[in-house]
């Protein structure tokens, strides 16, 4: 061998002639079984291999690899393993010189094939799958760098690689989890085919450049559907693991696009399956991080919202032709209710990984979505349809409840613009209970910036505040701006919802968070006396009762105001409102405990008939609290002003408000041009002291005009007809007299040079001056 060795090397040409001869004596010996000679001629082709690294090898490597495929093409085990040793030892050689015309087409069949060997004997089939999936590392190493190689990215060639390798990594032996990452494999490890496999995928998948990762992937979704391994998804979650691990980072998105592309293509396929795919996008967008969602940000989630509302469509139905209304599978309606989950889980996935503005971003996007009848969505008719915008309303709010929850909220006023509160808002006056504690929960998640929700998650008198460890941060100016532009709106729809009877515990439980949540999180001064005067109005509610609420609802809303005015109390740290607070707590525990959160929020509340018989001493009072909280600072004058609610064009969202509510607006415009307002003050002068005095009572003045508001409306309300009727009569008749002024005035004809004019009867008539000859302020010249 090594006189051989040193022939060839001296005189290179005559290595393919060496390489022939060698290659005929192996064929020869193949054919006569004599397997002695033919692995001392395979071992002579390697050593000859290994030492000669010169430009004229690549007329040796074809004898070589003929003799390969001679090996390979034998049915003995034995001589598969032999050329598969041999080639991946040929694989490992870096050639100086490019080969034009060598191709591994046969090598890349039969390495596959022996890849899902199927010998009896179990250890001979593993040491054959073995050398399959070793051959296959060999071709890609070999051809994946060289660019005059046939491309080993082509389908063709990948419709084999792929598959070959997932079937092995399927047969593993232990249950658990693979590692997401290589890490050092022990000795019998590296013996598994399973081992083998994934080792072999990393190496394939790292290679892959930007345009073979659609090749490289659809293989393996091919695979996945072709032997049902979505369902567990244990199989399905794994592969994709290696495969986000091993891509490139900056490929990431391609594979999410592919995922979802094929959750396109199995629309109509089981909810199983159609989960088992959203569950490995979950998976895949955590592991991507940033670079998951790719350019198309809004058209990952319309993907996934367009599947959620089919869902709903098939759950309804219960076929997956809506057209047709007939099917040939059996919709199973918790099945599809399992892949809604999915869906809003991976939603929350997704909008995780994403920057704050895209977050931001996604939730407009998602409640423009959500069908309201304010908006112009299309609101379906019909019992059917009433179904589906229920179902379709709740599904993409515990979307976006899924997103806001890990959104980072620095500032309220870029997290919740105006057009996307209004919307969520108006989601808030639905009679749907589901769709409040929603609204109220997406809410709350946004407000509580602090982890402080779970110490509010259930309402109680709590003796000493600091027991709660709050985390409480000074009120920023943002935080401020944000409650001067929509905390009236937000009161207002607290209330709105307090006075719903289809409320339950964890209504109440929202209710209390939130309330406790704007006081540690946007409260100043001001916030906190709105808050308590908004509180005390809910008491009223359940005292006056003018909504015939059952005897739950009264007794949970005076304990929320209790609960709620016990907390806020210790926060203002103002002892005689603790004291008055205290005092109305023990007389409820005495006389009155239904009144309290112990009694009412338990599994069976202990309530009472007799709520319309209490005593004073029970009830919290606004005058008794504004005069202490007066004494230490706070606005005696607005906290002695009873909360009224704004009416505004909201209310039209709501069936059961009446129509003197619903046109408030117009009422407004009309009020403020009635008869009444006519005679205006005269103008006066303006100077420091009155601008400082119109500063102090724009408060008191917003409080009157809301109460004539409020008058106004109910007069329009519970008047006669005929008194509304004579008061629209007057009005009509004042607006004639101003009209018949405006024409007397446009109608005259144009002033004679003289100032007077002749009648046709020749009689001399007065005129207005020409503006020439008028004699205007100084002021008004320029």
């Amino acid at each position: 061998m090594e006189k051989l060795t040193f022939y060839a090397l001296s005189a290179p040409e005559k290595l393919d002639r060496i390489g022939a001869y060698l290659s005929e004596r192996l064929i020869r010996d193949v054919s006569r079984h004599r397997y002695g000679y033919v692995c001392i001629a395979m071992e002579a082709l390697d050593q000859l291999l290994m030492a000669c690294h010169c430009q004229s090898i690549n007329l040796f490597v074809e004898s070589f690899l003929k003799m390969v495929a001679k090996l390979l093409e034998s049915e003995k085990p034995n001589l598969q393993i032999l050329g598969t040793n041999s080639f991946v030892k040929f694989a490992n050689i870096e050639e100086d010189t490019p080969s034009y015309h060598r191709s591994y087409d046969f090598f890349v069949s039969r390495f596959s094939e022996m890849c899902h060997s199927s010998h009896d004997d179990l250890d001979i089939r593993t040491k054959i799958r073995m050398s399959g999936i070793k051959g296959l590392q060999g071709v890609v190493r070999k051809t994946v760098n060289d660019e005059l190689q046939a491309n080993i990215w082509d389908p063709q060639h990948m419709d084999k690689i792929v598959p070959s390798l997932l079937f092995n990594l399927q047969h593993v032996e232990e249950a658990e989890s693979r590692s997401p990452s290589p890490l050092q494999a022990t000795e019998k490890e590296k013996e598994s085919p399973t081992e083998l496999a994934e080792r072999c995928l990393r190496e394939l998948l790292g290679r892959a450049a930007y345009g073979n990762i659609k090749n490289a992937i659809k293989p393996v979704l091919i695979h996945l559907d072709n032997h049902s391994l979505w369902e567990p998804k244990i199989f399905a979650t794994c592969c994709f693991r290696i495969i986000m691990y091993s891509i490139q980072p900056q490929h990431s998105h391609l594979v999410i696009q592919q995922l979802l592309g094929h959750l396109d293509a199995n629309s109509k396929s089981a909810a199983t399956v159609r989960a088992g795919i959203v569950e490995v996008l979950s998976e895949a967008a955590v592991i991507a991080a940033s670079g998951s969602v790719g350019p198309t940000v809004l058209e990952v989630f319309n993907t996934l919202l367009r599947q959620l509302r089919l869902s709903i469509d098939y759950a309804l139905t219960g076929s997956y032709d809506c057209a047709a209304g007939v099917s040939t599978k059996i919709i199973k309606e918790h099945e599809e209710r399992m892949f809604q989950e999915a869906v809003i889980k991976t939603i929350g996935s997704f909008a995780s990984t994403l920057p704050t503005y895209q977050q931001s971003e996604v939730m407009v996007f998602i409640m423009n979505k959500v069908p309201l009848p304010s908006s112009q969505q299309s609101i379906e008719a019909g019992k059917a349809g009433e179904n589906r915008n229920r179902l379709t309303q709740i599904m993409l709010l515990k979307s976006l409840l899924q997103v806001s929850v890990g959104f980072p909220c620095s500032n309220m006023l870029t997290a919740l613009p105006s057009a996307f509160l209004d919307r969520l808002l108006s989601a808030a006056l639905m009679e749907d209970a589901e769709i409040r504690l929603f609204v109220l929960e997406i809410l709350i998640s946004f407000i509580d910036r602090h982890g402080n929700r779970q110490k509010f998650s259930t309402i109680s008198i709590i003796s000493d505040i600091s027991v709660l460890k709050l985390k409480v941060d000074k009120c920023s100016r943002q935080d401020t701006v944000f409650m001067k532009k929509h905390g009236q709106q937000l009161y207002r729809h607290i209330y709105l919802i307090c006075k719903e009877e289809s409320n339950v515990q964890a209504h109440y439980e929202a209710l209390y968070s939130m309330l406790m949540l704007i006081s540690i999180e946007l409260a100043n001064e001001e916030v906190v006396v709105d808050l308590i005067r908004l509180v005390l109005a809910v008491q009223e509610i359940a005292q006056i009762n003018e909504d015939n609420l059952t005897a739950y609802n009264r007794c949970a809303l005076f304990a929320l105001g209790a609960a709620y005015l016990n907390l806020i109390s210790q926060l203002t740290t103002v002892p005689t409102f603790c004291q008055h607070i205290h005092e109305v707590i023990q007389m409820r525990q005495k006389e009155a405990p239904y009144l309290l959160p112990e009694d009412v929020f338990v599994e069976r509340p202990r309530l009472s008939k007799s709520l319309d018989r209490l005593g004073p001493e029970v009830f919290f009072w606004q005058s008794k609290i504004s005069e202490v909280l007066g004494g230490s600072g706070y606005n005696s004058d607005r906290l002695s002003t009873p909360y009224i609610p704004q009416l505004t064009d909201e209310d039209r969202l709501s069936k059961r408000k009446s129509i003197g509510e619903t046109i408030s607006l117009q009422v407004e415009v009309e009020s403020r041009n009635s008869p009444e307002r006519e005679q205006r003050a005269p103008a006066e002068e303006i100077t420091y002291e009155t601008l400082k005095k119109a500063i102090v009572d724009s408060v008191a003045v917003e409080e009157q005009e809301r109460e004539r508001r409020r008058q106004v409306v109910e007069k329009f309300q519970k008047a006669p007809f005929e008194e509304i009727a004579a008061h629209c009569g007057a009005r009509a008749t004042l607006l004639q007299s101003k009209l018949n002024q405006i024409f007397e005035i446009t109608i005259r004809p144009p002033p004679s040079p003289s100032g007077t004019i002749t009648a046709a009867y020749g009689q001399p008539q007065n005129h207005s001056i020409p503006v020439y000859e008028m004699k205007f302020p100084d002021l008004c010249v320029y």
